[in-house]
């Protein structure tokens, strides 16, 4: 496995991360940590490395963009001095240029995305011992569809970052594609971004797979 025993690990992101973790810090008993793929993530490590000891936190919030994670970078990613640290983010960057088209002053373009989260990982990773980029997704098979196009390339943006910031990059799009070839999206996600139980699964898998936790 790529941590070391008693490593801390921060998940940072939107509200594909955050479900329903505690404020301000998300962590704890009786679902701290939410119930996204974080806490399987930690379920999972905890039952197959007991010894290591590694403690998840969890710092999504519903809502973000990059802008929202550049203005809250310091107090909920730095000062809690993570040995990792884990972004998905870029789902709400690319959504609101859908369901709010009018209100640009909103929309964040593949530019400032792109140098918002290079300038985070940029200023971070020295700080790190492992960094992780989740790509963004929606679950639309269809990859003419126009929003799916737009993820697409936010999530090519992710890639880019993260060979750049040194950084593992999990293609999160490119595994829940697997799955749709077996399974409708409204079976894993009524609105095609907020997953189940099934869907946070396999992004789960992805993570753990990613920092060599064989599922």
């Amino acid at each position: 496995m790529k941590l070391a025993p008693h490593s801390k690990i921060v998940f940072i992101g939107d509200s594909i991360t955050d479900c329903e973790r505690t404020r301000p810090i998300g962590e704890g008993l009786f679902d701290g940590i939410g119930k996204s793929y974080v806490s399987l993530v930690e379920g999972f490590l905890t039952a197959i490395h007991p010894a290591d000891a590694i403690r998840l936190v969890n710092m999504g919030t519903s809502g973000d963009t990059v802008l929202d994670l550049k203005k809250r970078w310091k107090t909920d990613a730095l000062d809690l001095k993570p040995d990792w640290l884990s972004i998905m983010i870029g789902v709400n960057d690319v959504w609101r240029q859908f369901d709010l088209p009018r209100q640009k002053e909103i929309h964040v373009s593949p530019k400032v995305y792109e140098k918002t989260l290079l300038e985070l990982t940029s200023k971070t990773r020295p700080k790190l011992k492992g960094l992780i980029i989740m790509a963004p997704f929606y679950l639309e098979p269809n990859r003419e569809d126009p929003m799916r196009k737009r993820m697409d390339q936010y999530g090519a943006i992710c890639k880019k970052v993260a060979h750049k910031s040194d950084a593992i990059f999990i293609d999160t799009q490119a595994v829940f594609d697997d799955l749709l070839t077996h399974m409708h999206a409204n079976a894993i996600a009524w609105d095609r971004v907020h997953p189940n139980t099934i869907g946070h699964s396999v992004i789960a898998r992805a993570f753990l797979n990613a920092i060599d936790v064989p599922m």
